[in-house]
């Protein structure tokens, strides 16, 4: 089980399984397997392996109140997200948001709304 206060950092396909449900909600194993077969090819059997695992982990909470279980996320996913992009930028940018900033909007175009919404927000925080 998830110990108090400890993170949680998914594999890249328990990752993959999050995604799912914070887009579609709490679902079954078969909803999510479907769901994943857009994108690659992945048994059933495996993907009930991992959401097993994951509710092991404390990951997900399963529902056992209907015949078909139900499978929903724990943690909200702004604060996994959170949580995985500050290990990333501690890691890669030696905790530097600025230097992450910079190879972003170095490498990938950049919308003329997105640079308007980036704006917005450095000024948002320039207030505070």
């Amino acid at each position: 089980m998830k110990q108090q206060n400890k993170p949680i950092e998914p594999t890249k396909s328990e990752l993959e399984i999050l995604q799912v449900l914070w887009e579609i909600g709490p679902t079954t194993v078969r909803a999510v397997n479907d769901e994943l077969l857009k994108q690659k090819e992945v048994n059933y059997t495996t993907t009930l392996k991992f959401m097993q695992i994951m509710v092991d982990k404390g990951m997900l909470k399963r529902d056992e109140s209907k015949m078909k279980h139900v499978y929903a996320v724990v943690e909200e996913e702004q604060e996994t997200k959170a949580h995985l992009l500050d290990k990333f930028v501690d890691s890669m940018y030696r905790g530097s948001a600025s230097k992450l900033m910079m190879q972003l909007l170095g490498n990938k175009k950049t919308s003329p709304e997105e640079l308007e919404e980036i704006k917005k927000l450095l000024k948002s925080i320039e207030e505070q």
